[in-house]
């Protein structure tokens, strides 16, 4: 996400060198270079104009203080900005209402409102302990209210029924009744998108917004579409009292522009980021930490939290001990470390959240490690002995070829497994020799209000 974005922007710190304070002469290179990078990144041009003499203006004077470098301080300026540019701080769903709380959802067809229907009543499910009801008042697309029930069913929420020949109108006032009998916390409506923006598709939504008087109506737009996205918000905006903004898609190879413009062009927050297919891939958006991520700093925040939801306790606390006394770390813990990673959203997901450096470290660590490649790992450490795992350094030539038929892999992806597992296991070995410490000075003046 945002990959060329950041590298542009990495390359800000180096561009301003040796002086004691930033000053319109030493800082017009770095704020060229940040213009080309937001303008890459598909941001909308006004924005960036907007965004560039805001940096402009509070950098111009800053001293360079303590041991941070002009650089620093001039990302520091860029930090606070962008995430003054995306909303300052994070804002979250208002469900202060009368049971059911109605939300309605809104965009264009194809920007992922059914699945992120789902991702959301799923979220607030587990979350908030919420009961969910959801219903699809999209009669046009073909089979989008059996991709609500689907998706529904699997959120582990509840899906109330209507058919295509039904008038959207009277799917909300049913659906509405049946969660007011059935003391239903929380009502989603999904409503129909178009291709593109419509008198037609708008007139029916706003007498849905009408009818119903949502407390949250939710704008989600594919963060792919680029100025294109810009140009929707706007559209529903001027049409629909929006209460927030929902980014799809932020995960896929988007330049991210729409991720700093929406909020600009609208006045809505982002409240919230899908990343990826599955319904676990719904985050919370903070400003300050997609910030971080984008100037390369990672969200360390985001890390711990994804890592508490997803990781056992007991069995986290015997891997710490481990990595303490650098003992024991054989091929059941590096099986167990995967499939935590599945858990917390894949190899992609966490390096998304790690400082840029540390990422590109932990990416050579696994040797390039897909996502789709981990259960295939898993078949293949399910296909050894117990004590095999324990000392993988017994496995050789006829072990190997046996291991391999068991797991249906040609001999040579046992061998990169046990090349991987060697990788991690000297990586293992330095951290508990005190490399921790060390990776932890390395990040300290690079983060804006960090002590050194």
């Amino acid at each position: 996400m945002l990959d060329n974005l950041t590298q542009r922007l990495a390359r800000v710190v180096k561009t301003v060198r040796g002086h004691a304070r930033l000053t319109e002469d030493n800082i017009s290179d770095a704020l060229r270079e940040v213009r080309m990078a937001l303008l890459e990144a598909d941001v909308a041009l006004p924005v960036v104009k907007d965004f560039i003499a805001r940096v402009r203006q509070r950098a111009v004077g800053e001293e360079v203080v303590g041991s941070l470098t002009p650089g620093q301080a001039l990302v520091g300026v860029v930090h606070r900005e962008l995430t003054e540019l995306m909303g300052g701080a994070h804002a979250g769903l208002n469900l202060a209402a009368q049971p059911p709380a109605i939300i309605l959802m809104a965009g264009l067809q194809g920007a992922g409102k059914t699945t992120t229907t789902a991702k959301l009543g799923k979220l607030l499910r587990e979350t908030q302990k919420k009961k969910v009801l959801v219903v699809s008042c999209d009669v046009y697309r073909p089979a989008a209210i059996e991709q609500l029930r689907l998706v529904a069913e699997q959120a582990g929420i509840d899906f109330f029924p209507s058919q295509a020949g039904q008038k959207p109108a009277d799917i909300a006032a049913a659906a509405l009744d049946h969660a007011k009998r059935h003391y239903y916390d929380v009502l989603f409506v999904d409503t129909a998108g178009r291709l593109g923006i419509d008198e037609a598709m708008m007139e029916e939504i706003r007498t849905l917004h009408a009818q119903l008087q949502p407390v949250e109506t939710l704008f989600i737009v594919d963060s792919m579409l680029g100025q294109d996205a810009v140009n929707t918000a706007r559209a529903f905006n001027q049409n629909l009292p929006l209460t927030g903004v929902i980014l799809t898609k932020l995960d896929g190879d988007s330049r991210g522009g729409a991720a700093l413009s929406v909020r600009q062009v609208t006045g809505k927050p982002l409240k919230f980021a899908g990343i990826g297919e599955k319904l676990a891939g719904l985050e919370e958006f903070h400003p300050d930490r997609m910030a971080s991520r984008i100037l390369g700093m990672g969200d360390i925040l985001g890390l711990v939290e994804e890592a508490r939801k997803s990781v056992d306790e007991e069995k986290a606390k015997a891997f710490a001990q481990k990595l303490k006394t650098g003992k024991g770390f054989d091929l059941n813990d590096f099986k167990e470390q995967i499939s935590q990673m599945r858990k917390m959203g894949g190899l992609s997901s966490l390096l998304d959240k790690l400082p840029a450096q540390f990422a590109q470290a932990a990416g050579q660590m696994q040797g390039g490690i897909e996502e789709k490649s981990i259960r295939r790992i898993e078949g293949i450490i399910n296909s050894m002995t117990p004590l095999e795992r324990g000392k993988p350094e017994l496995i050789k030539s006829s072990r190997k070829r046996r291991i391999a038929a068991g797991s249906g892999v040609p001999v040579q992806e046992v061998n990169r497994l046990l090349t991987q597992f060697e990788q991690t296991q000297k990586v293992m070995k330095q951290i508990s020799k005190g490399g921790m410490q060390k990776l932890m000075r390395g990040m300290k003046g690079m983060l804006p209000g960090m002590p050194r």
